[in-house]
């Protein structure tokens, strides 16, 4: 694929994630609003670690020479770069879905 289609993959990604982490109607407290933007930080930090994942896995693949920006890796070394940003992104996503999720009122009981 090239570098203008996957920009335009990662433009996508960005504006669903906008689409789906909008506020909601009522006037929140503002630590309620710090939290929810926490979490629109955490899941767009793992929408931008999995795009990079999946372009250094592509290419990577496709042309193992060829990481992109120039840089001179191993495949092996790229795939493992692929992975860590894989699961880091996995693991913000985790973390800012659960940010953005309603807290509950009456927990402790």
């Amino acid at each position: 694929m090239q570098f203008t289609n996957w920009f335009i993959l990662l433009a996508i990604a960005l504006m669903s994630v906008a689409f789906f982490c909008r506020r909601r109607g009522s006037a929140p407290t503002l630590a309620e609003r710090a939290r929810h933007l926490r979490g629109t930080r955490l899941i767009v930090q793992a929408t931008l670690a999995l795009w990079a994942a999946l372009l250094t896995f592509e290419r990577s693949l496709t042309s193992p020479g060829g990481v992109p920006f120039g840089l001179d890796l191993q495949p092996h070394v790229a795939l493992g770069i692929a992975l860590a940003l894989a699961s880091v992104g996995c693991l913000w996503s985790i973390r800012g879905r659960r940010l953005l999720r309603a807290r509950r009122m009456f927990g402790a009981l």
